[in-house]
This record gives C-alpha cells, sequence and structure tokens, in this order.
C-alpha cells in the first residue's frame, strides 16, 4: 500500500472511515472475488446448474447448525437487552423460514440435504465455533458480519425478475428483503463500535478473522463446481 491510502492505518486513527468499510477493503481481492463470483452471476441469470446448486446448498445446510450456534453465542454475549432481542429474532428467522426454504428445496432437488461437509465447509465451521468460544463478541462479529453481509450485497446486486426455480428466486429474496438489508447493517453498526474501541492486538485479530471469512466465502461458491 503507498503511503496515501486512506486504509492502511488502524480504524480508530482514520476520521470519517468506517471500520467495517475498512475491514472490507482489507479483504480484497477476496471480498470482490465472493459478490461477483461465477455462482453468483449464474444464480441471478438463471443458467445456474441444479446439480451445482444442490451441492451448494446441501453445505450450507451442514454450516447452518453452527451459524445458529455462533449467533446464539453472540446473543449471550451482547452487550445491551436491545442487541440480545435483535439477534434473538434473526435466530428465529433462521431456525424457522430458513429451515422450511431447505425443506422444500431438497425435495425439489432430490436429496435429503445430508451430504458429507467438504474441506472449505469444515474450515468455516471451525472458524466459527473457535471465534465463538475463543474470543468475545467482537471476535464472534468478525465471522457473522462478513458472512451475513456478503450475502446481502450479491443478492441486492441481482436485478428483479429472478430465476423461474423457486429455488432460486426465494434463496435470491432470503438475502435481498429489507428486513435483512436491515439486521446486515444493524450487525455492522455492532462490529464498527467493537473495532473503534479495540486494542491494537484485538484489531489484528478481528481483522484476521474477517478476512479468513471472506476467503471462505469464495472458496464455498468454488466448491459448488467440484462434483
Amino acid at each position: 500500500m503507498s503511503d496515501s491510502d486512506p486504509f492502511e492505518t488502524d480504524p480508530s486513527d482514520r476520521a470519517g472511515v468506517r471500520p467495517t468499510d475498512w475491514l472490507r477493503n482489507r479483504a480484497e481481492p477476496a471480498w470482490h472475488d465472493a459478490v461477483e463470483h461465477r455462482f453468483v452471476r449464474e444464480l441471478g441469470d438463471g443458467t445456474l446448474e441444479d446439480a451445482v446448486f444442490r451441492r451448494y446448498l446441501e453445505q450450507d445446510y451442514a454450516f447452518v447448525e453452527t451459524l445458529v450456534g455462533a449467533f446464539g453465542h453472540a446473543l449471550g454475549a451482547a452487550p445491551s437487552m436491545a442487541a440480545k432481542g435483535r439477534l434473538a429474532t434473526f435466530l428465529c428467522t433462521l431456525t424457522d423460514e430458513e429451515n422450511d426454504y431447505f425443506e422444500r428445496s431438497f425435495d425439489a432437488l432430490g436429496t435429503d440435504g445430508d451430504a458429507e461437509p467438504t474441506p472449505t465447509t469444515r474450515a468455516f465451521v471451525d472458524l466459527l465455533g473457535r471465534a465463538a468460544t475463543e474470543g468475545g463478541y467482537g471476535e464472534t462479529l468478525a465471522v457473522l458480519v462478513p458472512a451475513e453481509w456478503a450475502y446481502e450485497t450479491w443478492a441486492t446486486g441481482i436485478d428483479e425478475p429472478y430465476p423461474d426455480r423457486f429455488y432460486l428466486s426465494e434463496w435470491i429474496d432470503l438475502h435481498a428483503t429489507p428486513e435483512f438489508v436491515s439486521v446486515v447493517d444493524w450487525l455492522r453498526s455492532e462490529l464498527d463500535r467493537e473495532l473503534a474501541a479495540a486494542s491494537p492486538r484485538r484489531t489484528q485479530r478481528i481483522e484476521r478473522l474477517f478476512r479468513r471469512t471472506v476467503e471462505l466465502e469464495r472458496e464455498f461458491f468454488d466448491a459448488a463446481y467440484d462434483g
């Protein structure tokens, strides 16, 4: 980086730069590769093969239980009742609406959803677990925020009309609703606050977790094409 790069310094030293924007910048080029992935393009234009989406969805389902657990850990560590309530509401969405979507989609795709986790899925599960159990609220958010923010970014970038296959169109819509966009922005604000108050060492830890999550998001899409 050049001396003039505004993202070179610690977040607390940069007036006017949102901390999570700094994290996203530090995660390049993986961030761009994830939100502009071939998988996203084919999902949006309806050319994604069922076999590819089935493999992807099976792995996502294998990951959901750990994701729910991480949100549960964040709920317990949240600094206020308001934050706990917001996280509890989102947990209900994960365990109710999304679970219903998985069941209907697996029926349509001819699978029970029970697949051996890929190395990428196992790495994702391990990262989430370690962030939740070995760190605090900020470390957990450092994984949850990019995981949800990347999906909100690519989903809101897809124009309607969505593909005819319901399991494609609903997957996009789940991550593009105003409610989901609001949750992601709120999660970012929580991480903004944690990062702004973090020590240099903790800032580095949060940055590493955030960047590794984005790298795994990209690899997660790559893995769907490995038949």
